[in-house]
């Protein structure tokens, strides 16, 4: 029994160890995606006695966030520290070990699933988790990537109590906009909602803005001047400067493998992976968790879905077999 976990996109170091511990070997679960859900599935099935292999980039979508929160013994902790405790915890089963390698196609065997990586390896197992993740799209604003995770922010679950009280942003239009306002009005009265071209908003909405005095700017932002990340001004189209501590961002993404689409797992309206409540996927025997297929992006979430995804692969496994 054997599992091996990918992350992607990765460039591949070294293979020794895996070329000679996993090279035609048939395995019960492909892991495509070793961060935070990735890890989490991965403890499910390695506690379950079977072969882990983990496979990571170093290269997860909250590199740049100084500080995570809201996850219950970790609030605080930086992102990375987290991920390095996890790796090491993992890595204490016998029969977990680590590698590089990067997943660039995979296809329907008879007896399951085969998975080619970038070093030409190619592996076949019973089930597939997904822990993939999503790649955001920046948009053309001249400092925002840079301020992206630190103070451009997307949650105020992950961010917002850091920014109590703060001169705040909100750069979404529409509902995105309204949803965030909502709850980030508890956090500060300090509120103004940036729409980037004409506002969009139900009747009710605008009314409801207006009564909590929010604060709705429809010209364009041009430029977020910041130092090393945190934010300073938004210099508006028009030449205008606004002082914040905070924006929150809505911003649009994408899946960060095609793998699962070209194995015809369905997307959501939203662009997420299509899960049922046990993290299944719409196609048999592929599983998918973390980002790419929730939309609270969390470290906590992640953890939650993937120790699921990899307990659901256990369990339909176990059952195939006893």
């Amino acid at each position: 029994m054997a599992v091996l976990i990918f992350a992607l996109p990765v460039p591949f170091t070294s293979f020794t160890k895996f070329n000679t511990m996993a090279d035609n070997k048939k395995f019960d679960v492909i892991i495509i995606g070793g961060s935070y859900a990735g890890l989490s599935a991965a403890m499910a099935l390695g506690r379950s006695m079977r072969n882990v292999f983990l496979i990571d980039s170093g290269n997860p979508c909250n590199k740049q966030t100084p500080h995570s929160h809201n996850f219950i013994t970790h609030d605080g902790e930086k992102p990375a520290v987290i991920a390095q405790k996890a790796k090491e915890q993992v890595l204490s089963y016998p029969t977990v070990t680590y590698m590089s390698d990067f997943a660039v196609s995979g296809m329907k065997t008879d007896g399951g699933f085969e998975i080619k990586t970038q070093a030409g390896i190619k592996l076949t197992a019973k089930k597939l988790i997904f822990a993939t993740g999503v790649k955001d799209i920046m948009p053309d604003i001249k400092g925002f990537a840079e301020c992206w995770g630190i103070s451009v922010i997307h949650c105020p679950y992950c961010h917002g109590y850091e920014y109590r009280g703060k001169r705040t942003g909100i750069m979404a239009n529409g509902d995105k906009a309204f949803h965030v306002a909502s709850l980030v009005n508890n956090l500060t009265d300090q509120l103004i909602v940036l729409t980037n071209g004409k506002a969009d908003f139900k009747e009710e909405q605008f009314h409801k803005l207006k009564r909590h005095t929010i604060e709705i700017i429809e010209t364009p932002v041009a430029e977020i001047e910041h130092e090393n990340g945190q934010l300073k001004n938004v210099i508006l189209n028009n030449g205008n400067k606004l002082e914040f501590d905070a924006v929150y961002a809505a911003i649009p993404f994408r899946q960060h493998s095609d793998i699962p689409v070209n194995l015809d797992c369905e997307l959501t309206e939203t662009g997420h992976i299509k899960v049922d409540p046990f993290q299944k996927t719409t196609v048999p025997g592929v599983y998918a968790c973390g980002d790419n297929s929730g939309p609270m992006r969390s470290v906590a979430y992640a953890v939650a879905m993937g120790n699921l995804a990899g307990a659901m692969a256990n369990m339909e496994l176990t059952a195939e077999e006893f």
